[in-house]
């Protein structure tokens, strides 16, 4: 198999800002486009207990009008730039994306400078932001696969790290205009925001123009976040349908940990792709599933192998059986075949990151956040090229999937595999 390693080579560079700021670049001049991520520290983890879904309310409301601009001036401007978007409210981060020509990369800057900073929060559009984020709420309650990994995720991670981004019904409702200004002048700081940005562009005029933006942004003290226990949500809920939803976490290792790569990998074995394990036993194989997946999703300080599965009423207990088996059988190790085969998709993946400026700003703003400081793809590459199957087995050897927590949404109550039967 060729190296993965067949990419071009770009220098990242790192410009810590006097309050606290990074702003992390990768310039290249292969590309015509230019994009940026920008992530501030206003996570869902900071939702007050009486207000879930304030930081979603908070997203929206910053992009009703900024600077000197009113909510229809704003979003006319974006476009005018060609600005392709987009929002999301993350456990520890907010995160603004957009992409755009090169030549028009400073001046979205500047609007969202003020869009961070100085956001008109008019109160007068309070209740069409609450309905908004109600909407998206209902939106996933009428998901019920959606609805059970959000279940899933508040059985698995401690609180408030397994809360939903969108809140609840109660919080967005209870939210005041006064609420808003408050998290806002507490979570949007400099300090713990990054801003990356991929595609063509000259580093020092950046760092100057971020500057003139950004360095007078008074640091703010973070607000404290404290782990407590899980949710205590019952294991299964009834939801009468003929379909029935099951899902099944146990505990990884975080991006920063040294033995992510290698647990990313046996995931990915897992369940990356038409030729993985759950794909070929549980759906191909036996039919017992229309869908069936396995991710491992990371935050900060914590991470979790979230597994998903929809199937019928009737055969869900051994979809639900057949899923655990390939849980259990994925700590007796992989072989050097399927990683030969993840090795293929992950080199592919890369090659397009290369070509996207919008996947790239994402990637090296998270490289810094997690680990402080930016990986070339090169280093990427060669990291994946070095990869063996036996170093993959060693880190199952000492770390097999274990400790699980399960979720099931149906007509009925299923039967719990046990972990060593």
């Amino acid at each position: 198999m060729p190296p993965v390693t067949q990419v071009q080579q770009r220098q990242a560079h790192v410009h810590q800002f006097d309050n606290g700021m990074v702003l992390v670049g990768e310039p290249t001049e292969a590309v015509e486009s230019a994009a940026f991520s920008l992530l501030v520290p206003a996570g869902y983890s900071t939702d007050p207990s009486d207000r879930l879904g304030l930081s979603s309310l908070l997203c929206d409301m910053v992009l009703r009008g900024a600077g000197p601009r009113d909510s229809r001036a704003l979003i006319n401007d974006l476009e005018v730039l060609g600005v392709e978007r987009g929002e999301s409210v993350g456990a520890s981060q907010t995160s603004f994306s957009a992409a755009t020509v090169s030549s028009n990369l400073l001046d979205a800057l500047n609007i969202y400078a003020d869009i961070v900073r100085r956001p008109a929060l008019p109160s007068e559009q309070l209740d069409a932001g609450k309905l908004v984020c109600l909407q998206e709420l209902r939106g996933a309650e009428d998901e019920p696969g959606q609805k059970l990994m959000m279940r899933l995720r508040r059985r698995a991670y401690p609180s408030p790290w397994g809360r939903s981004s969108i809140g609840t019904a109660a919080g967005i409702q209870a939210s005041t205009s006064d609420d808003v200004a408050r998290h806002f002048a507490l979570c949007y700081r400099p300090n713990g925001t990054i801003l990356g940005v991929a595609g063509n562009f000259e580093w020092q005029p950046l760092v100057d123009q971020v500057e003139g933006l950004f360095a007078d942004w008074s640091a703010t003290e973070a607000l404290p976040v404290s782990d407590a226990d899980a949710t205590a949500d019952d294991v299964h809920e009834d939801y009468q349908s003929n379909q029935c939803h099951i899902g099944i976490a146990f505990p990884s290792v975080p991006y920063r940990d040294p033995d992510y790569l290698r647990a990313w990998a046996a995931v990915g074995v897992l369940s990356s792709g038409m030729s993985s394990r759950l794909f070929t036993e549980v759906r191909e194989k036996r039919g017992l599933c229309y869908t069936v997946s396995a991710s491992l999703q990371t935050q900060l300080d914590r991470a979790r192998v979230l597994c998903y599965a929809g199937t019928t009423a009737e055969r869900a207990q051994e979809t639900l059986d057949v899923t655990f088996m390939e849980l259990l059988k994925l700590g007796k190790g992989v072989s050097a075949d399927e990683l030969n085969r993840l090795k293929a998709r992950i080199k592919s993946g890369l090659i397009m990151q290369q070509e996207s400026t919008s996947a790239r700003s994402g990637s090296i703003a998270r490289d810094y956040y997690h680990l402080g400081r930016v990986r070339t793809l090169e280093e990427l590459g060669q990291r994946i090229d070095d990869l063996t199957s036996d170093h993959i087995n060693d880190y199952l050897t000492a770390h097999p999937p274990s400790d699980f927590t399960f979720a099931t949404l149906g007509p009925a109550a299923l039967k719990l595999p046990q972990e060593n039967p």
